[in-house]
């Protein structure tokens, strides 16, 4: 009965979310240059495509929070932000923070994830994560982890299924 619960809450969950959109699932994305970062996000917003955090999202990947718009954003009980402030290689080839980088960064941030950076003593070199009860309460639950928890693992290895893709053309994994 719980098998067949969570198969029928999976096929609701992906029937909402229409024909034409596919989920994009972020986990252990450490970040990179702040520009490709903020094209790639540009791409997914006007995609329509949901986003699930479902592991570590850190540095320029926390862009993600501000480029897409807050219903299109759910996180598992795995997801975790980490923030700090921008660098650069300094002339001596040691990280340097960037001011004007970084200010850029925490403008594109919500309201609320700036309150949460402020309290903390804003964005420098050391990270923070945002994580847990924190992070559920101001942004909705995917409730992938109640579904993967319910569905119990069958006896014998079951036959696998070609990747799904989307209307995009998209594989989904």
């Amino acid at each position: 009965m719980k098998v067949l619960t969570g198969l029928l809450a999976a096929v609701v969950l992906i029937a909402c979310m229409g024909a034409s959109h596919a989920v994009v699932r972020i986990a252990d994305d450490r970040g990179g240059r702040i520009g490709t970062y903020v094209d790639k996000y540009q791409d997914l917003r006007q995609s329509g495509d949901t986003v699930i955090v479902d592991g570590l999202c850190a540095s320029a990947c926390t862009i993600v929070l501000g480029a897409i718009p807050h219903d299109r954003i759910c996180v598992t009980s795995s997801a975790t932000f980490g923030f700090h402030a921008a660098w650069d290689f300094g002339a001596n080839g040691k990280a340097v923070t960037n001011p004007e980088a970084t200010q850029m960064l925490y403008a594109m941030y919500p309201s609320q994830v700036k309150r949460w950076i402020n309290q903390r003593g804003g964005l420098t070199p050391h990270m923070l994560f945002l994580k847990g009860k924190q992070l559920q309460a101001m942004y909705k639950p995917c409730y992938l982890d109640a579904q993967a928890s319910a569905i119990k693992p069958p006896r014998r290895p079951l036959p696998q299924a070609e990747p799904l893709e989307s209307a995009r053309g998209q594989l989904l994994h």
